[in-house]
């Protein structure tokens, strides 16, 4: 069974979509955490960050740079936070790896 993130890729779902390349999306988070949200989505469906391999290497740079540039279209000038949950116990709701890029306020610490 498809993901919601696999129905976005394939534009079965819609969604707000920011970027999109031949690696990866961004998306609007559909219930923000923060003023700005974002989920940044391979298209290559890996399930968790505890699941990559290190064939994934390109993908996993890749997707941190298009978090870095995102930030920048943005404006987070003042700062952003990216998170990967990982397992029922860090927050994981969809198996499909993907980072959450939250900005627009300040961040408390620790998270969660």
């Amino acid at each position: 069974m498809k993901t919601i993130f696999e129905k976005i890729i394939s534009r079965e779902i819609p969604a707000d979509i920011l970027h999109e390349d031949e690696t990866c999306i961004v998306i609007r988070d559909i219930e923000p955490q923060a003023p700005t949200h974002c989920l940044i989505i391979p298209k290559n469906k890996i399930e968790r960050i505890a699941q990559t391999a290190p064939s994934d290497k390109e993908t996993l740079g890749h997707l941190l740079l298009i978090a870095k540039k995102t930030a920048g279209d943005l404006g987070l000038d003042n700062g952003f936070r990216i998170v990967i949950n990982n397992g029922t116990d860090g927050g994981e709701s969809v198996p499909h790896l993907h980072l959450h890029l939250l900005g627009g306020r300040q961040m408390k610490w620790p998270p969660g």
